[in-house]
């Protein structure tokens, strides 16, 4: 993915929102559930500052995944600790799953559209279908990256939850690793991890929008670079 002014500009504030709505809807569910650890800390708010990671917002400009900082959850507050961490857990992805797909279904109504040409539409028209493209890529992206089984992400949460206790309390205590463990697989398989990932995350978007994510990037770097 191409980074150009151009880029930055637009791409900042749908960063932002997909981020703080992933930690938003997290916060959310476990205030539901009986949690109001988040809640007491600030964190159940829509306001991004409070959610930010600087290295994992960086991330989602350089390479298209990346985290916000963890919401604070005490599983010991939920009625069923496992099933509860599950469901917070899968809140924050799911929420990005479904701002994609509500993008993907205003821009595939739009690119359907038999008079629709990137070249003639004036420049807010564009501007708006970059933003929704980049809903659904960056929404997917951090969906699929967070359900990772690697801890502290997301699908570390759902795969413990599935554990047998013996299995699941050696995998805990991975978690106090998991973040280093991340760090060395960016600097040492980066290319390789990165392909991997994009292969789901071309198949939703192809799913979402009807193009695959090199269709979409190819229609971003367009946009960017008028």
């Amino acid at each position: 993915m191409d980074i150009n002014l151009n880029f930055i500009i637009i791409a900042t504030p749908v960063i932002l929102f997909a981020l703080t709505i992933h930690e938003y809807c997290h916060a959310l569910v476990a205030f539901k559930l009986g949690d109001d650890t988040a809640s007491l800390q600030g964190r159940l708010t829509l306001n991004p500052i409070m959610h930010l990671d600087p290295i994992g917002t960086i991330m989602m400009f350089l390479a298209g995944f990346g985290w916000a900082r963890p919401v604070p959850v005490n599983p010991l507050n939920f009625k069923d600790p496992k099933k509860g961490m599950m469901l917070v857990a899968i809140a924050g992805p799911l929420s990005n799953i479904i701002t994609a797909i509500i993008a993907g279904l205003v821009l595939n109504y739009i690119l359907s559209d038999p008079g629709f040409s990137l070249d003639s539409n004036s420049g807010a028209y564009n501007t708006f279908v970059l933003i929704l493209i980049l809903n659904v890529v960056f929404g997917i992206a951090l969906a699929v990256f967070n359900m990772i089984p690697i801890p502290p992400l997301d699908g570390s949460r759902v795969l413990y939850a599935y554990l047998p206790n013996r299995l699941a309390d050696a995998y805990g205590k991975f978690e106090q690793f998991g973040f280093v463990f991340l760090i060395m697989i960016f600097i040492f398989a980066g290319s390789i991890f990165g392909k991997i990932l994009w292969y789901p995350i071309s198949i939703l978007s192809k799913l979402i929008t009807g193009f695959d994510y090199y269709h979409l990037s190819y229609i971003i770097r367009f946009l960017t670079n008028q």
